[in-house]
């Protein structure tokens, strides 16, 4: 069988607190799901926005932490692979498919919310091992990474160098 790729990064913000449930082997496992918006333009011009709501499935300590520091409204980068599972309909109506991402990493952005006492700001939520980072929402400039005046290179060649023509891969047409 010819070897295929599948991978799924999304970016979004929780639907609703993930559920963290264990196998009967004590593994955990969370299911929360990504609002991802996205916008168009309809026949009489205007912007329409939209969203969709995708399943997501984690496994392990990544479902742990998920569980313990990801809340309603939470903005996410999620980068796993899509998943279709088929099981036999309890009540026999026959076979019945699922689809959902299998996250391999969850990545917590947006910045730290306040406005409650279990949220990310607050005192509990240092305590769990969010570090009191003022920063925390500013970006890498605003940080004093990179210079505004700072040029990157355009072309591959001038960013990785030029071809000595000396490649023991230089039959390669790729």
């Amino acid at each position: 069988m010819a070897r295929g790729f599948n991978k799924v990064i999304l970016m979004g913000n929780l639907a609703r607190d993930p559920e963290i449930r264990y196998t009967v082997e004590k593994r955990a496992w969370a299911r929360f799901t990504v609002a991802v918006g996205y916008s168009w333009k309809n026949r009489a011009g205007e912007f329409q926005e939209g969203a969709d709501f995708i399943p997501v499935i984690a496994w392990g300590p990544l479902a742990e932490r998920c569980g313990r520091y990801l809340r309603k409204g939470s903005g996410v980068l999620v980068e796993g692979r899509i998943r279709v599972r088929s099981y036999e309909a309890r009540d026999g109506s026959g076979r019945k498919y699922a689809t959902d991402v299998e996250a391999s990493d969850v990545t917590f952005v947006g910045p730290k919310r306040s406005s409650d006492s279990d949220s990310f700001g607050s005192p509990a939520a240092s305590q769990r091992g969010f570090a009191d980072d003022a920063d925390f929402g500013k970006s890498i400039r605003e940080k004093g990474f990179g210079d505004e005046d700072e040029e990157f290179p355009t072309d591959f060649a001038e960013a990785f160098g030029k071809d000595d023509g000396d490649d023991e891969d230089s039959d390669i047409p790729f």
